[in-house]
């Protein structure tokens, strides 16, 4: 499957192919439908963004849950999604109205992308746990903040992706000086300690201990957004039937290498979120080929 080293296995695109992922079907139902959950009034695009990554690589249906009051523009903006508008959300919404439908009948849940506030994302996320109790979840942004308050990773175990920056896996594992550890060491412990398959920099891990490096990418996929299409490119695999691991192992080389042809193209800095998810479906052909 990937050529060992001493930073776990090393992830290729001759590794991938021996990894193949599920083939699509030939409808939109059989490839999976993607709910992307996020999108508060001032960060939309960021669901946006992750739901679009899910369509890149090869989920078949997509829906956003954004905010009330940014709903309309956004789905005009994604007519390729249906979109609900939950409630503007607040540290005293109503967990019992956070959610609507939407949960129901999908394949994959990711969970963040443009939440901006803590006490809220903490009502969608245990909202979202209560009402999918076996849906495949990609856990982003501010949920990974509110995760280590409360005690999920039972809710969460064998069926999740965690895809942490710096600070949320310091929050993740209550740590300091997380940037001065081995990066496949931080990702293992995460792995552990919830249970869930993690992406964090160049690393994924899976519970059991095992560990693969992805040695493509540069600096210049910190950039704002870039965390958002990696989340949903892994929601996408998970749709289409990858379990976590697979997802998070060739989501990560597909948002990398992205990153590596926009540098041959734009440059190591300078190229944008949105460019890397029309990158997507290139390195999946170059990948599987």
């Amino acid at each position: 499957m990937s050529a060992r080293s001493d930073v776990g296995d090393v992830i290729s695109a001759a590794a991938l192919r021996e990894w193949p992922l599920p083939q699509p079907g030939g409808s939109k139902r059989t490839r999976g439908r993607v709910l992307v959950v996020g999108g508060s009034p001032s960060t939309p695009g960021a669901a946006m963004l992750a739901g679009l990554a899910a369509l890149r690589v090869g989920a078949g249906i997509l829906s956003l849950a954004v905010a009330r009051s940014v709903a309309g523009p956004v789905a005009a903006a994604v007519p390729e999604a249906s979109v609900a508008g939950l409630p503007e959300l607040d540290g005293d919404a109503d967990p019992e109205a956070v959610l609507p439908g939407a949960v129901a009948g999908s394949d994959a849940i990711v969970i963040g992308p443009g939440l901006d506030d803590p006490k809220a994302t903490e009502v969608v996320l245990r909202q979202v746990l209560g009402a999918a109790e076996d849906t495949s979840l990609v856990l982003d942004a501010f949920t990974l903040g509110v995760l280590a308050d409360f005690d999920a990773a039972d809710r969460i175990r064998g069926r999740s992706v965690l895809t942490p920056n710096s600070a949320e896996a310091s929050r993740l594992l209550a740590a300091d000086n997380i940037d001065d550890r081995d990066g496949l060491a931080v990702a293992v412990e995460i792995a552990e300690r919830y249970g869930a398959a993690v992406s964090y920099q160049s690393y994924v891990a899976e519970p059991g201990g095992r560990g693969w490096t992805v040695p493509v990418g540069h600096a210049g996929l910190g950039t704002s957004g870039s965390g958002d299409v990696l989340a949903g490119a892994v929601g996408g695999l998970l749709a289409r039937g990858a379990d976590p691991a697979q997802a998070a192992c060739w989501a990560t080389y597909l948002h990398s290498t992205a990153g590596d042809r926009l540098a041959a193209r734009v440059g190591r800095l300078g190229f944008l979120a949105r460019e890397l998810v029309d990158q997507l479906p290139f390195v999946i052909v170059e990948t599987e080929a």
